[in-house]
């Protein structure tokens, strides 16, 4: 496992969920192929949620003495389980195609709670960034990174609350405002992704980040 791993899960993930929302893509690909890339995309938002997991809080003399190394911890814990939110929200939208009575029914409250998932480890990263010192790679984050995850964190929750689907009218509230949101959230994790500093030493010396050569494949 490697921070490079991580950033390019972020990288595609958000490209992904950019490109769905563009204005015009849409039309042109057709519903289906278009909720095909937002479920891909959160397939890689997943894959780097859980490769920033792994990696968030290797042992280190005194790494876990103090708050800041939890709440680090604590923020990739929580964003991974958002990140499995959105793979039920976009699977659901995808299926919807197939059988919408059935499965579309089921993407707004998966998409709420992941957006809520994201607006918490954006706070909690923000907390653990304010002395980086202390956690198990000072150099890989910042508070450049931290804060553009929180913008598209806040962004994804806009997109979040105006893609709730209004049970009198069966549409969302306002389909603009959430592709509008979907896409600065999505800018907002590729520039944060894109700040993430591989060091290439702690990649390939096991010692410094815990794990075994089998890990460091990539």
């Amino acid at each position: 496992m490697s921070v490079r791993r991580e950033m390019r899960g972020f990288l595609v993930g958000s490209l992904l969920f950019a490109l769905g929302a563009t204005p015009g893509y849409l039309g042109l690909v057709g519903v289906t192929a278009d909720n095909l890339t937002y479920f891909l995309g959160s397939i890689f938002f997943t894959i780097a949620g859980f490769t920033q997991l792994r990696l968030t809080g290797r042992w280190q003399r005194g790494g876990w003495s103090d708050r800041d190394a939890w709440a680090d911890w604590w923020a990739a814990a929580i964003q991974f389980l958002g990140t499995l939110a959105f793979n039920v929200s976009t699977l659901a939208a995808l299926l919807g195609t197939i059988d919408p009575g059935t499965f579309e029914r089921l993407g707004w409250r998966p998409d709420f709670i992941g957006s809520i998932c994201f607006l918490v480890a954006s706070v909690l990263a923000v907390e653990a960034t304010t002395n980086r010192e202390s956690l198990w790679d000072p150099e890989a984050r910042n508070w450049w990174n931290t804060w553009l995850n929180m913008a598209g964190s806040v962004a994804f929750m806009i997109s979040a609350i105006f893609a709730w689907i209004n049970p009198s009218t069966g549409e969302p509230l306002n389909t603009d405002w959430a592709n509008l949101g979907t896409f600065f959230g999505a800018i907002g994790f590729f520039a944060a992704a894109a700040l993430l500093k591989p060091q290439a030493d702690a990649d390939s010396n096991p010692s410094m980040n815990g794990t075994g050569p089998a890990e460091n494949g990539d």
